[in-house]
């Protein structure tokens, strides 16, 4: 009985100081206003669905994303994204590359596809004097991409340049000061050499958000 009660009490005084400093981070936060600029950071997972040329080819992988995004007034933003994914070859041998056409060649298998975009994205945000910022977005860009062979080589370029058209959702969950995490998934459709592919990402990583 004593122990049940030294629990229980133990248990008060934990929520009392975790509520004592949740109210202590809450008053170091400094929420961004219209006119400053995000610039983030994250690491990022993603997938081609089987559709279009290179999604019957290549399947997942993992990535890196830099953001800047521009907050302007009526919960709206609009950024500059640059990603780049390594998407590995659905099977351990990849299919036959860039040197098929040789036939007193070897084998030239491709075992990754390199993805880079550059792309401007609109945002519509939601709660943006509160903690947990939430948006939506959608954007468009170029795509180049390039292969790593199973000699050590890459092909570059694929067919030429790209374009992209994508939709995506977030949130920006502050934690001190203009830091915040950040979360989202993103829809990529990848309109190359005449074909339509289909990019299924998520990432997480940090925004900073610099004061003037």
């Amino acid at each position: 009985m004593k122990l049940s009660l030294a629990s229980r009490v133990l248990a008060v005084l934990l929520a009392a100081a975790f509520s004592a400093t949740s109210a202590r981070a809450a008053n170091t936060l400094v929420l961004p206003r219209a006119g400053q600029v995000g610039i983030g950071v994250a690491v990022q997972g993603g997938s081609l669905l089987s559709a279009g040329d290179y999604g019957q080819e290549f399947g997942s992988g993992g990535g890196l994303t830099v953001r800047l995004r521009y907050r302007m007034r009526f919960e709206r933003a609009i950024g500059l994204s640059f990603d780049m994914q390594r998407l590995a070859a659905r099977t351990p041998s990849g299919r036959a590359g860039a040197f098929d056409s040789l036939t007193d060649a070897p084998a030239v298998l491709r075992k990754q596809l390199r993805v880079n975009t550059a792309g401007i994205e609109f945002y519509q945000m939601f709660d943006t004097r509160e903690r947990t910022v939430k948006s939506v977005s959608a954007g468009f860009g170029l795509v180049q991409t390039s292969a790593r062979l199973s000699n050590g080589e890459t092909q570059f370029p694929i067919a030429g340049d790209g374009i992209y058209l994508s939709a995506g959702a977030g949130v920006e969950r502050f934690f001190i000061r203009s830091w915040a995490y950040d979360l989202g998934a993103r829809y990529m459709a990848i309109f190359h050499d005449g074909s339509m592919n289909h990019d299924v990402q998520a990432h997480i990583g940090l925004i900073f958000y610099a004061a003037y």
